[in-house]
């Protein structure tokens, strides 16, 4: 048998590597490996950070419980959480809004800019189809619910909010506001009035002030804490006359002695409100000393002290604007009542008032006063589900 013989090994290319590259080598794995490390972090650091923020907490701690785990709602929390909340996710949105503000001075298809960092809510601006009809039917919920309202002894008075754009009009510079959004206000008191339903001319109170000062925020759709004053003295004035008060609880409003920041909601819209202050790529926030109202006394119709104080004879419903700038607040102050409000951020036209006279609240412990607020831009807008609720309650 014939020998197998191996022939030795050629140097060329398939030559194995010498040891001289290994450390070569090694550096190029240590620092993949560096890289996904970092990388992970970030992904964690993505997927915990959005956890931590105040708004995460208030949503996340009534699901922590063992009967929403079970029902999914801590899943489906922690869900909207990282689906709203992520930061990588704002920060793309933020650079388009840099974009769109840096290049064009633009809000977006949400925000209308005017000048001097003055910004309006388009939905304020623009007509709405069969505008009269809808103003008709929502005139027609009021009316009703006031009938039903006066026949338990039950005082209501109408507080309507008119437009940031009618009151700041000067700041509109060029800004285009629609002639039937023009009409709108007028339009609307003019239908409560010819069915003497008690509504408050908060027009007449805010561009009287306006003429001074600033009775809405730059960077936000609603009053400002000055605005919110005024609009609850008169609301406060008119109330008087509609339902017999005990007016047996005093309050006290103080400002924070420092002056802070306050990117508006129309600044959130545009995804500009976290941008740092020392970055000048969005119109400046406003800023305040925020007011906070407190109860100093409540007393007996003897006038001795209360523990508890006197039952609540007041309910506020309405939008956003009841929960802004310290509304709620000064309107005790001024009526020296408590107040139980019901409004909710989105409420719109209708919302709150569906929620409350389908409730228990209403039913068992119905209070003296309801003081209804209602932003004007909402006004026009198509009938809703919470409209016809209330139609078919009433």
């Amino acid at each position: 048998m014939s020998e197998i013989s191996v022939p030795p090994a050629s140097s060329g290319s398939g030559r194995r590597r010498a040891p001289a590259d290994t450390p070569a080598l090694a550096f190029g794995e240590r620092l993949q490996g560096a890289v996904m490390v970092v990388l992970l972090a970030v992904a964690f650091w993505q997927g915990v950070s959005p956890l931590t923020t105040q708004q995460a907490r208030n949503r996340l701690q009534p699901t922590l419980n063992f009967a929403s785990f079970l029902a999914g709602r801590t899943a489906g929390a922690i869900d909207y959480i990282m689906a709203h909340e992520l930061s990588v996710d704002y920060a793309l949105r933020a650079g388009g809004g840099i974009v769109r503000w840096e290049l064009f001075r633009s809000g977006g298809p949400l925000v209308s800019a005017g000048c001097n960092d003055w910004l309006y809510l388009t939905e304020e601006l623009r007509p709405w189809p069969g505008a009269e009809v809808a103003m008709q039917t929502r005139a027609e919920v009021v009316r009703r619910i006031a009938a039903k309202l006066r026949g338990q002894n039950i005082g209501l008075v109408v507080a309507l909010v008119p437009d940031k754009a009618r009151v700041q009009s000067t700041s509109l510079c060029g800004l285009r506001y629609a002639a039937q959004s023009r009409q709108r206000y007028g339009a609307f008191a003019g239908m409560l009035q010819a069915e003497n339903l008690p509504s408050v001319d908060l027009y007449a109170v805010l561009a009287d002030a306006a003429q001074h000062g600033p009775v809405y925020y730059r960077t936000d759709t609603h009053w400002n804490q000055l605005g919110a004053a005024l609009s609850a003295r008169a609301v406060a004035a008119l109330a008087d006359g509609a339902a017999p008060l005990a007016h047996a609880t005093t309050f006290h409003t103080e400002a924070d002695a420092a002056e802070t920041d306050r990117p508006g909601d129309l600044l959130r819209l545009m995804s500009l409100e976290k941008l740092p202050e020392w970055l000048p790529l969005r119109p400046r926030p406003d800023r305040e000393h925020v007011e906070h109202t407190t109860e100093v006394q409540a007393l007996t119709d003897s006038g001795g002290l209360l523990d508890e104080g006197p039952a609540v004879e007041a309910v506020l419903l309405g939008s956003s604007y009841s929960q802004n700038a310290n509304f709620q607040g000064r309107l005790q102050e001024a009526l020296r009542t408590r107040i139980v409000t019901f409004a909710r951020p989105g409420g719109g036209f209708a919302g709150a008032a569906r929620e409350y006279f389908t409730s228990i609240a209403y039913r068992e412990t119905p209070p003296k006063l309801v003081i209804w607020e209602m932003p004007e831009r909402v006004l026009g807008q198509p009938i809703g589900d919470d409209e016809r609720k209330l139609l078919t309650v009433f």
